[in-house]
């Protein structure tokens, strides 16, 4: 199987890497486009763009106008470690031992607005560039046009590279649009992370991002090669309900964050 993340707005970019392995972004020649078009973009059009506030625009601006290949460790970060947002610190890759990286690195892909897929290792240097992102290209109004078919292309590959049969989407809506299922030529399996609050039931963000993690943590550590082992996740008090789920939709609830 392969399993997809959320990249996240919070970056680290100051603590040590624990690993020296790294690869590099198959699509950096995509990226350097959009950077392209991104650094004509004034700090006060940035802000209004991504709804951010004059330090953060003024930050970004920076970035992209610094943003230079070729990616090394002294310029850049595997992307796995670089990313701090909830989905990453349910992950908490820095931690995971050596065979656990590797796994995660044959079978788990970061979607990005900027970097279109990322494998763990994957060097990045820092950005901000939500895949909803309306920024306007050669190719349309918004980062969907610009990416295409080119990230479910991709996806595509490393599926058959891994033998895959499944593909397991812990992303976002905003970001899992950015993937045709059709071109997969695999089912795709939508794990579902539910809170009891206020009698039943229900999504929570905060706690469901961390799950994503947790869950892609979970199939590190085992290292899984069959997705209904996921079934299985147990971890911080979820479990399985089968009762709430379908083929392609598995719900986990707990009664207690």
């Amino acid at each position: 199987m392969i399993l997809v993340l959320s990249p996240a707005k919070r970056l680290d970019y100051e603590t040590q890497p624990v690993t020296a392995k790294f690869t590099e972004p198959r699509l950096l020649d995509q990226s350097a486009q959009l950077i392209g078009r991104l650094r004509e973009l004034s700090p006060a059009e940035i802000a209004s763009l991504m709804s951010l506030s004059d330090p953060l625009a003024a930050l970004n601006h920076a970035r992209y106008a610094d943003w230079q290949p070729p990616f090394a460790p002294g310029n850049a970060k595997q992307a796995a470690l670089a990313f701090a947002g909830d989905v990453y610190e349910g992950l908490d890759a820095a931690t995971l031992p050596a065979l656990g990286l590797d796994w995660l690195q044959a079978h788990v892909r970061i979607l990005s607005g900027l970097y279109g897929v990322l494998r763990p290792l994957d060097l990045m240097q820092a950005y901000r560039l939500e895949m909803g992102t309306k920024l306007a290209n050669a190719r349309g109004k918004d980062l969907y046009a610009f990416w295409g078919g080119r990230i479910s292309e991709t996806l595509k590959a490393d599926l058959r590279a891994a033998k895959a049969k499944v593909l397991v989407n812990l992303a976002s809506e905003e970001y899992f649009k950015a993937v045709k299922p059709e071109l997969l030529g695999v089912p795709v399996i939508q794990p579902v992370f539910e809170e009891w609050k206020g009698g039943r039931y229900k999504i929570v963000s905060f706690f469901a991002k961390r799950a994503r993690g947790l869950m892609a943590r979970y199939a590190a550590e085992q290292r899984l090669r069959d997705a209904a082992a996921l079934q299985e996740f147990a971890a911080e008090g979820y479990a399985f309900a089968p009762e709430a789920s379908d083929d392609t939709r598995w719900v986990f609830r707990r009664r207690q964050p």
